[in-house]
């Protein structure tokens, strides 16, 4: 089977073909050094046993398969809500072919970022000429308004001061002396992307409020009715933060966007290239510090962030994610109270049809134990929201979720019935999740697109949210948080719940009595 213009096959049939399979079994046979396969056969079925789950759990020194990414993919993702802003990162330049392909493949959307694309040399003698020529290079080529910069593993174990080499970098000319060139360090051997994030937000807000890194007087601060959010990494801040914006709308509060990304991650096809789309703009980041009230709707995701914000005057609240009745609720009395503004009657009315749509629904949903992966404020929403359904979060699982996330998600199961036997997985990863479902099987799984191979070799069938989703399209334009998330996500819940049940009673005359029309 060979490909010709006539006929051109898709991958999908083009690897069945004789050729192929042969190509693929001599390359196992001669470059594979493969087992006897009853051997692989006996091992796999060992590796499901509760005699496996104890030694798997018991490792100490090797991660595999983790549920988190690294520091620079959060700090790229909060860069380019700025509005002009050019992410730059300190490093390799394969790194940042990894942070830009992972952002693309989610968001279908081109991610804009550069790297100081250090080699070899640098890795010894340091990477400060890398420095002075890529900020000249992206701030003559690219034209931003501001460069972003962070760091991977190479720049951070041989110790570049991002600090220092910045200053250097003006005083030859690089970019001019004014030119706004926040920096946060992000190395990638520690924390994740929701650290990243964190660092590289505060780095921006420091930059603004403190005065440009020394280059300018701190900003008085004349505090005014506005507040500010901070949507945190989400996979889904397409849709998230178009749904907070519209809230605020609703309840008529001015408010400012921290790193509102939106719009970068979903520009329009319609003739005009837009390298840097939306975002918020330079002079709105300065004056947030003007805000009366910061709020966060991811609180993992802002853990350095916050405390600086509030030692600025700010009030400041972080919620988990908020998604469903309660934590909507929550949310929205919140932003009452801190505004003096009432929440409208269409809010109201939403909140009923999503109590309307989880009533027409229980039946189909209650009791269903399901496995949760992805990163801490993620699964605490999602845990929260099921917990509302009747449904049971078994396995909760966060690579990126410490102690006090585990103690958090802990005091959430024990006011819920349905959370009596849910159990916290902080620091594991998704081969323990492998463990968790041979030895104590739920009905559903719960995370990224990488779930599908626990899927497959499980069996539990996989609902996609979180970050990334590689594998299905357009996902990250639908909301999540809020009433109309909640109804997002019960129907992509019953939606998969439905599909099980038809795909198990579709057999002509057997068991297609409950190969229902109606559910």
């Amino acid at each position: 089977m060979t490909q010709n213009a006539e006929h051109v096959l898709d991958h999908l049939e083009l690897f069945k073909g004789q050729e192929y399979q042969q190509m693929l079994a001599n390359k196992r046979a001669l470059f594979e050094c493969p087992h006897d396969p009853a051997e692989v056969e006996r091992i796999r079925e060992w590796s499901k046993t509760p005699e496996y789950r104890e030694k798997n759990f018991a490792r100490e020194a090797l991660t595999v398969n983790p549920a988190k990414a690294c520091q620079p993919l959060g700090a790229v993702f909060v860069s380019a809500g700025f509005e002009g802003t050019l992410p730059f990162v300190h490093g390799s330049q394969g790194c940042v072919a990894y942070y830009r392909s992972h952002l693309s493949r989610h968001f279908k959307e081109p991610s804009s970022c550069v790297s100081s694309s250090m080699t070899e040399d640098a890795a010894v003698f340091g990477g400060l000429n890398n420095m002075i020529d890529g900020l000249a290079n992206s701030y003559n080529m690219y034209k931003p308004k501001m460069i972003a910069v962070s760091t991977t593993c190479m720049a951070e174990v041989i110790g570049d001061d991002l600090n220092a080499f910045i200053k250097t970098a003006k005083e030859k000319g690089s970019v001019p002396a004014e030119f706004d060139v926040p920096f946060a360090h992000t190395p990638a051997f520690v924390g994740s992307h929701v650290n990243g994030y964190d660092h590289a937000l505060k780095g921006i807000l420091e930059h603004f409020w403190d005065g440009k890194a020394g280059s300018a007087p701190k900003l008085e601060r004349k505090k005014n009715g506005k507040i500010n959010v901070i949507g945190g990494f989400d996979g889904y801040t397409v849709g998230n933060l178009r749904e907070i914006k519209r809230i605020l709308e609703l309840m008529e509060i001015e408010y400012t966007i921290l790193g509102d990304n939106s719009d970068v991650f979903d520009t329009p096809t319609d003739g005009e290239f837009r390298m840097y789309g939306g975002g918020t703009s330079l002079h709105d980041a300065a004056n947030a510090v003007h805000a009366k009230a910061t709020i966060s709707m991811q609180q993992y995701c802002t853990e350095k962030t916050l405390p600086f914000v509030e030692d600025h005057g700010h009030k400041v609240l972080a919620f988990n994610y908020p998604l469903g009745v309660g934590a909507t609720d929550d949310f929205l009395i919140a932003l009452s109270r801190i505004t003096g503004k009432p929440i409208p009657k269409a809010l109201e009315q939403e909140r009923g049809r999503l109590v309307d749509a989880m009533a027409d629904s229980n039946g189909h949903i209650h009791g269903k134990k399901f496995a949760i992966y992805g990163d801490p404020d993620l699964c605490y929403g999602l845990s929260a929201f099921l917990l509302e359904l009747g449904a049971e979060p078994t396995h909760v699982l966060s690579t990126n979720g410490g102690k006090a996330w585990e103690e958090k998600m802990q005091a959430l199961f024990a006011k819920s019935p349905f959370g009596q036997n849910c159990q916290v997985y902080p620091g594991k990863d998704l081969w323990h999740m492998r463990s968790l479902l041979f030895t104590e099987p739920v009905d559903f799984l719960i995370g990224n697109t990488y779930g599908k191979y626990l899927e497959r070799d499980t069996g539990t069938p996989l609902i996609r949210i979180g970050f990334p989703i590689f594998d299905r399209h357009h996902h990250h334009r639908y909301p999540v948080w809020g009433y109309q998330g909640g109804i997002n996500v019960l129907v992509k819940i019953l939606d998969k719940i439905f599909d099980e049940i038809d795909k198990h009673t579709n057999i002509a005359g057997k068991t297609d009595y409950s190969f229902d029309i109606v559910r």
